[in-house]
């Protein structure tokens, strides 16, 4: 009975430290800890090498209430050499397509280094290309984006959409 006590006290004890989560030691706002559960990156493999890095993050999760027309991403990309990024809005030669589900963005807005997601990810490196990616609203709760060409090519990042 009494190490059924001392059982019981420890377990309360313990369980009143429980309000902690991984983000209690960090300075972050709600929208750093979004972006933090959200963010995801591949590298872009080209034949037999790595081209860059592709990361991203599914702003619909990080800002529900201003991001909810269509699915919008952050994009940010580091890349060996220079290439162009499909653009629906620039009818131009381009290098890389960014697809979810198969699907091609109906906007593209190129972004500087020093953007409103530059604090989400605390980076403002110029060497990268940072880009506000919208897509068409999907019906399909399970999101899917690739950054390809016919060479070039980033493992699908899945999101889950909560609805």
């Amino acid at each position: 009975m009494k190490s059924f006590l001392v059982m019981f006290i420890f377990t309360i004890f313990f369980v009143g430290c429980a309000d902690k989560n991984a983000f209690t030691k960090f300075d972050m706002t709600t929208a750093q800890e979004l972006t933090a559960s959200s963010l995801q990156s591949s590298k872009i493999k080209f034949s037999n090498g790595i081209d860059g890095i592709v990361s991203v993050v599914y702003l619909n999760d990080v800002y529900p209430h201003r991001y909810f027309t269509n699915e919008y991403f952050f994009v940010y990309l580091y890349l060996k050499n220079k290439k162009k990024m499909y653009n629906p809005t620039m009818l131009e030669d381009v290098d890389l397509v960014l697809k979810l589900n198969n699907k091609l963005p109906i906007k593209i807005k190129k972004l500087s280094h020093d953007n409103e997601f530059s604090d989400l990810i605390n980076t403002k490196s110029k060497w990268n290309r940072y880009y506000l990616v919208a897509f068409k609203k999907e019906k399909s709760n399970k999101l899917s984006i690739v950054l390809e060409n016919g060479q070039s090519f980033s493992d699908p990042l899945t999101y889950q959409k909560d609805e």
